[in-house]
């Protein structure tokens, strides 16, 4: 498996190389494509997949010795307009995960308790452990996102008006970029993932949610009523990316429109990121090996 490891994370790097943001600042939504596949066309479907099934396997080994060393955590946040398939790379992606090693955390609208802290603090207390992958759909960057198109939301949070400034979102840019290096410098490694979709696929993917009977349950009229918004949603993702991508915490802007293409460079980023940690199984000592080797002697002769 290891010359089949080396492989997989060769050509991972070679998929996520082009939609891999670390420092934003001249960063444009618009030059990245939501319909990109690189080199993959339709007909090499069958070809990608199987490529995520190779993915899925490297993932395994790498998440098992991540949890066997248990220094590193790893930390993905996925981020991006309605049903442009987060639940779906997750799923996909992290099926053959060890569950025991790997938490999901869905933030939706916060709680009366949430409101009455900081904002970070809901996804702060559930950061990952040391040797665990932890999930975000959605997370705090929400808090740049649908708060900053619907000020109304940012009204109900109970901040003093004198610190609701012109500035606030800036402010909130500082404070994240501190609070991913704060984890960095922790072993808790981010990655961030803003799957990008297009206003035309969605809109195709909502009317199969209200045309397909077993869809129905995943469609919201509020979801179809947020399209009014695209535009401003649009400029909030730009800039988010922009302030907070990093080397430590980089953003992947990768392409949604095709679901096949996007869990594909989804896992390669995460085999990318974990292979990158030079993961081990722990060393066992002298000592150890002695008293297994006692134990395996009392073992054979029961």
């Amino acid at each position: 498996m290891k010359m089949k490891l080396n492989e997989i994370v060769r050509r991972s790097r070679k998929i996520t190389s082009p939609f891999r943001i670390v420092k934003g600042r001249n960063f444009r939504l618009k030059d990245i494509d939501p319909g990109d596949t690189l080199e993959f066309t339709d007909k090499d479907k069958k070809r990608a997949k199987e490529a995520l099934a190779m993915g899925v396997q490297a993932l395994a080994e790498l998440q098992d010795k991540l949890y066997a060393q248990d220094k590193w955590a790893l930390l993905l946040i996925f981020q991006a307009m309605d049903a442009a398939g987060k639940d779906g790379a997750i799923k996909h992606v992290m099926s053959g995960v060890n569950p025991q090693g790997c938490q999901v955390f869905s933030f939706k609208s916060p709680s009366a308790e949430e409101l009455d802290h900081g904002y970070l603090w809901r996804c702060m207390k559930v950061s990952p452990n040391r040797g665990h992958i932890g999930i975000f759909n959605r997370s705090y960057y929400e808090e740049t996102l649908v708060v900053r198109v619907h000020p109304e939301f940012l009204a109900k949070q109970k901040i003093p008006e004198s610190l609701v400034t012109k500035n606030i979102w800036k402010e909130r840019f500082d404070d994240i970029r501190n609070f991913e290096q704060y984890l960095a410098h922790n072993g808790i490694v981010v990655r961030k993932f803003f799957l990008h979709l297009s206003k035309k696929e969605q809109k195709r993917r909502f009317l199969e949610r209200i045309d397909n009977a077993d869809k129905n349950w995943k469609f919201s009229a509020s979801d179809a009523a947020e399209r009014e918004h695209w535009g401003d949603y649009m400029t909030a993702y730009e800039d988010m990316i922009r302030n907070t991508a990093s080397e430590e915490a980089p953003w992947y802007v990768v392409p949604a429109d095709n679901k096949w293409f996007t869990r594909v460079v989804v896992a390669a980023a995460v085999i990318e990121t974990l292979d990158s940690l030079d993961l081990k199984y722990p060393e066992v000592g002298k000592d150890k090996l002695k008293e297994l080797a006692v134990a395996k002697s009392a073992l054979v002769k029961k």
